[in-house]
């Protein structure tokens, strides 16, 4: 198969959110090819909180009633009633209501935090992306908890198509109120009417369950190793969030399987972490379970979203030809960023930028963003669209014309580490840091 039908074959079962069957049956499937290729596969348990929602629905005691969509992990209820207020008006008890939109990020200053970047259209001069957050990332709720708030809708005005299904936060943090997100038109109702009384509705389940790391291996010529990964669950069916991603990794896999074990340049690790929509569960729990092995990796590729820019067109998305910005966090040792500098430009992957890991927090915002702290040198690719979290992310968004070069570099840039060890990596980047 293809990479793009890999990832058509994974979309189709459906919502892949971790714990949900969709994501058993991708376990399982990546399972059966990975050992179709001849390596050595293992299933890992990660236990994590499954969360489930149920009906979402916001009642005016006018009679009018809107859909929704209750926040992921906030408090469930079958009934709240309130006096609806504006989130910069609202009093202990009231169910604070805020407009959300999605950052703005010019490219002109995501440049000038980079180390490199290959741009031969000239674009990021002018170019403005939209990430899929708003300026408090995952914390939409915390300044309704803080005054007092009994609950939380966030109007999701601010977005260039109309949707409620936004997928954040993500972090498993159970928040004690209930939140429902309403989509842009229905959410401009609501304002127009406020204050009012009212009552929501956003039902949820949760509970622990057991999922799994993927962990397949590739023996190699050096005592080293290199671990390619990503995350195969996702907030809905999710085509670029993550099952480009998965499809990207499969076939390093693949490709690394027909090359002679005198040829590999180290031991192969190849990682598909459960659990990212519950705050990067499986990456902790692997990390954990082992870290005698950190040591002795000489580089941890992380591979995800391979996606097209989309814009608004009368309240939907649509895809335009180019793929959406190119990030690549990569550690600070100058013979590895010469390698990624060198592989994007040699797969014409434009767009791209190359950004230290902390170019944006202390961690990458990445699955694989916890190898960061434990001093694993990394490379992570990752693009950010605005519909990263959003039902809409189908198979249309996919930067098909990029899985090949994507898979392409990958295959360099590993294939560039022969020879090299983890402590001159390491000393590489300590010495930038703490120079003499």
């Amino acid at each position: 198969m293809s990479i793009l039908e890999w990832i058509e074959t994974i979309t189709a079962r459906g919502i892949r959110r971790p714990g949900y069957p969709a994501d058993e049956w991708t376990e399982r499937w990546l399972a059966e090819r990975l050992a179709g290729f001849g390596l050595d596969v293992a299933l890992e348990p990660v236990e994590l909180t499954r969360w489930r929602p149920g009906a979402g629905v916001l009642r005016l005691d006018t009679g009018e009633e809107l859909p929704g969509f209750p926040l992921p992990f906030t408090a469930p209820t079958s009934g709240l009633r309130a006096r609806f207020a504006r989130l910069e008006e609202a009093e202990p008890g009231d169910i604070a209501v805020e407009e959300v939109a999605f950052t703005e990020l010019p490219q002109s200053l995501v440049r000038a935090l980079a180390t490199a970047y290959y741009d031969p259209e000239g674009v990021f001069d002018t170019l403005v992306q939209t990430i899929p957050f708003g300026p408090r990332m995952m914390e939409v709720v915390e300044p309704a908890m803080a005054r007092g708030a009994a609950g939380y809708v966030g109007a999701l005005t601010g977005l260039p198509w109309e949707t409620r299904d936004y997928y954040v936060p993500y972090d498993a943090v159970e928040r004690p109120i209930p939140g429902l997100w309403l989509s842009g038109g229905d959410g401009r109702a609501l304002l127009d009417r406020l204050p009012a009384m009212g009552t929501i509705v956003a039902e949820s389940v949760s509970d622990t369950v057991t999922t799994h790391n993927v962990v397949a291996t590739l023996p190699g010529s050096s005592p080293y190793w290199v671990i390619v990964g990503s995350h195969h669950d996702g907030p809905w069916a999710s085509a670029v969030e993550d099952a480009t991603g998965i499809a990207l990794v499969l076939e390093s896999a693949r490709r690394w399987a027909r090359v002679p074990q005198s040829e590999r340049p180290h031991n192969l690790l190849f990682l598909f972490t459960s659990g990212h929509m519950a705050h990067a569960a499986g990456t902790r729990a692997f990390i954990e379970a082992h870290r005698d092995l950190l040591a002795d990796v000489v580089l941890q590729v992380h591979l995800e979203h391979a996606a097209l820019r989309c814009e608004g067109v009368d309240g939907r998305l649509v895809p335009t030809a180019d793929p959406e910005v190119r990030w690549w966090f990569t550690t600070r040792a100058p013979r590895l960023e010469r390698l990624v500098v060198e592989t994007i430009a040699a797969e014409g992957l434009r767009r791209s930028l190359v950004l230290p890991p902390d170019a944006f927090s202390p961690m990458p915002p990445t699955d694989g963003a916890f190898f960061h702290p434990e001093g694993v040198p990394l490379v992570h690719f990752l693009s950010a669209p605005m519909y990263l979290f959003d039902s809409a992310d189908t198979v249309d968004k996919v930067d098909v014309a990029g899985l090949e070069p994507l898979a392409g570099a990958a295959f360099r840039i590993v294939r560039g580490t022969a020879g090299w060890d983890p402590a001159s990596l390491r000393e590489a980047d300590e010495a930038r840091i703490h120079p003499h």
